[in-house]
């Protein structure tokens, strides 16, 4: 067998010997966890940079250019506030449904988003995952940014349709910093799994709209939550239901730039399982994607 076969005749040493003595490593092999996680770090400053210039060539060829980050999400809440909150009349039990939706909307589209384009992250850069060594979580990890940027974007639009709706400024609007983070540590342990998977699974990337779709149904985006308690009877699928993570970060901002949102849970209960579903799907993908490092690109 090669490994056991001798390789220097003199030295009586096999090849696998010599390779361990002047530090030789397999073609390709996957680096240890800690060593990943150093080579990611010093990729930062590409991550950040290659995230900034997607974003600038997403509306180099629009006449409004960045204006689409801002007017887009305004739109879509402008379209389900005519179907749902006047046509369907959804308002029901909430007094500032305006601002509850464009929340709603605006926190889905961050994950939704972040998922959609990170299912693809590997597939559609073949070429330069072919062409260039680097640790390949970058792509996903740029994919979480960007729709980070755009958050931060739409925010500054958030922050005025809740004050002209009439909440008032209170300290709890601090809290939605920690909600932001929370939520991209689990967008981007999100998008790390769904990219891994979509580049195994390339039509993975066709189910997502539909996935998407029934994700933000269940997630109290377009009515009340209240809704959830007083239509599911059975206590094991309302608590399945309540631990939705999307529904929980959609709550949590809601609760901190809103007087009297109603919410499924308590205050505490939010942020408790806001940290684990961050730490589980944050650490849990980032794993799931590192084990498949030496698959991507090949074929």
């Amino acid at each position: 067998m090669a490994n056991t076969a001798v390789a220097d005749p003199d030295s009586g040493l096999t090849q696998r010997q010599l390779a361990e003595r002047y530090g030789l490593t397999f073609a390709g092999a996957r680096p240890s966890l800690a060593a990943y996680t150093r080579q990611l770090w010093s990729y930062r400053h590409f991550l950040a940079a290659y995230a900034n210039a997607k974003v600038v060539a997403s509306f180099s060829t629009a006449r409004l250019g960045r204006l689409w980050q801002v007017l887009t999400p305004l739109t879509n809440a402008a379209v389900y506030f005519l179907i749902f909150g006047v046509i369907l009349n959804t308002r029901g039990g909430v007094s500032n449904f305006i601002g509850y939706l464009c929340i709603g909307l605006f926190v889905f589209t961050f994950t939704s988003a972040a998922a959609s384009t990170g299912v693809s992250s590997i597939s559609a850069n073949l070429g330069m995952i072919r062409a260039m060594h680097f640790p390949r979580a970058t792509m996903p990890l740029a994919a979480t940014l960007i729709q980070l940027q755009h958050l931060i974007t739409a925010m500054v639009v958030l922050i005025g349709i809740v004050l002209f709706t009439g909440e008032p400024i209170t300290v709890e609007w601090l809290l939605v910093v920690p909600a932001v983070i929370l939520q991209s540590i689990f967008n981007a342990g999100l998008a790390l799994g769904l990219a891994r998977l979509g580049a195994k699974i390339v039509d993975v990337k066709n189910l997502m709209p539909f996935i998407m779709r029934t994700w933000m149904y269940a997630s109290g985006v377009l009515y009340s939550v209240d809704k959830f308690a007083s239509n599911i009877h059975n206590p094991i699928a309302l608590e399945v239901v309540h631990a939705n993570p999307l529904l929980i970060y959609i709550e949590l901002v809601r609760h901190a730039l809103m007087e009297n949102a109603p919410l499924s849970s308590s205050p505490l209960r939010l942020w408790a399982m806001a940290l684990v579903w961050a730490v589980v799907v944050g650490v849990g993908g980032f794993l799931y994607f590192w084990r498949g490092e030496t698959e991507y690109g090949r074929g």
